[in-house]
């Protein structure tokens, strides 16, 4: 069988989130999504506009953050000034902050944080490629 034709994209991410609350107020009222739909109180699903976070209500007890699967999740930004800004106004709401902005070597450049239940978020503007 031939493999079939390319993926045009990453839509939805879903995480399990202990403090469904924090989370959303974290991934509303700080990042800036919008809710997409409440289909009950234990599930939320939030958009920015082409994508999806759906944070799934855990209220058993995680392990430590060092043992998640997932590494980050990442949001892109247009330029490297609005890494900087974000970075500043997140530290301003007492946001975890991991890693401060720099600027790796393919020209990207990023900062790391964590929400509430202490998953690591990434705010990345990418270089333009080389053509």
């Amino acid at each position: 069988m031939a493999k079939p034709s390319p993926i045009v994209g990453l839509r939805h991410l879903a995480l399990k989130v202990h403090d469904l609350a924090a989370c959303e107020r974290f991934y509303v009222d700080l990042i800036g999504m919008q809710v997409d739909w409440r289909p009950d109180a234990s599930n939320l699903y939030l958009t920015s506009g082409s994508d999806n976070l759906a944070l799934h209500h855990n209220p058993a007890a995680f392990d430590p953050p060092a043992h998640q699967r997932l590494d980050h999740l990442g949001f892109a930004l247009e330029t490297p000034d609005q890494v900087d800004a974000w970075h500043v106004y997140l530290s301003d709401q007492g946001v975890v902050i991991k890693a401060a902005p720099r600027t790796h070597r393919d020209g990207s450049r990023s900062f790391y944080c964590t929400d509430p239940d202490g998953n690591t978020v990434q705010f990345i503007c990418l270089p333009v490629p080389r053509r």
